[in-house]
């Protein structure tokens, strides 16, 4: 039960990324690789500060802040010195990795001991991560329903008709990969206060974690018309530590884990084929755009 129970809590976790990683790939089409830099960002920065004693809200707060500014070197790099957007994303994360080590002045900081959101017992680990998981999905599906938010997916559907309508294209791009390296960065600081440290490392993949968790949400969850792209992206998170945690528990060597990522994707990728076409003929069929559902209820 303690192994499902802590799935489920890494789950939560992870579905931010999840969430995080839905607006740059689903809504945007830009394959941000800065997230590899900015989740363990947000949790070096909140491990130094809840280390010095610093309220762990203002840590987290401070966190998103970083990651944020993190997006927003991405879109810069991308939309004004015109550098490709997989490569603007991977120079960002090489860099960040660098940072991190001068923010933690070494390769890893522990918090053992310090008072943070999942230090206490009075309310359990994975109740906080879920209010966390689910504030997070409710505050993007409020903005996703204002003018900002619909010029943003508008944004992702067709670029065309958003700069025949005056609008520039390039600050949303750099508002949504804010979004994006914002929440990484707060699963980051989530992360760190449920593991009791920060480590340089702990980024690696996040990225292909947080596709995963998209990709075998929608192929699963994809077609039941009241669920909102948030939720299936949310849900597939979960779905995966499940997953990982399971085949761990089959005997598979931990080292392994990153294949059996790759293994997931591939499956979920076969899997979702059909639909990711039928979606491509959908949209060249309108004229380059898609149709936004608005019928969705959670």
């Amino acid at each position: 039960m303690d192994i499902i129970i802590g799935s489920l809590e890494l789950g939560f976790i992870y579905a931010i990324v999840a969430i995080g990683v839905y607006i740059t790939y689903k809504i945007l089409d830009f394959p941000d690789m800065s997230v590899d830099g900015t989740m363990p960002l947000g949790a070096a920065v909140t491990a130094v500060m809840i280390a010095k004693g610093m309220n762990p809200f203002i840590a987290t707060i401070v966190a998103i802040i970083a990651g944020c500014i993190g997006g927003a070197t991405t879109g810069l790099l991308h939309v004004k010195l015109k550098i490709n957007n997989l490569m603007a994303g991977i120079l960002v994360m090489i860099g960040l990795y660098s940072i991190n080590l001068r923010v933690m002045g070494k390769a890893n900081t522990q918090i053992f001991g310090s008072s943070h959101f999942l230090s206490k017992d009075v309310i359990p680990k994975i109740v906080v991560l879920l209010i966390f998981a689910i504030i997070v999905k409710i505050l993007l599906d409020v903005f996703l329903k204002t003018k900002k938010g619909f010029i943003l997916r508008a944004v992702g559907d067709n670029e065309q008709l958003v700069t025949s309508l005056a609008i520039n294209k390039d600050n949303y791009k750099i508002l949504g990969l804010v979004i994006s390296n914002g929440l990484a960065a707060l699963a980051g600081a989530l992360l760190c206060q449920y593991q009791n440290y920060a480590d340089v490392g702990m980024g690696a993949g996040t990225v292909v974690i947080g596709l995963a968790a998209v990709i075998v949400g929608e192929s699963i969850f994809g077609r039941i018309s009241f669920m909102k792209a948030t939720t299936t992206a949310a849900l597939g998170a979960i779905i995966y530590r499940l997953a990982v945690t399971g085949v761990l528990e089959l005997g598979l060597d931990p080292q392994d884990l990153k294949l059996v990522t790759a293994v997931i994707v591939i499956v979920a990728l076969s899997l979702n084929t059909k639909h990711l076409s039928f979606k491509s003929f959908k949209k060249a069929k309108n004229g380059g755009a898609t149709v936004v559902n608005n019928n969705e209820s959670i």
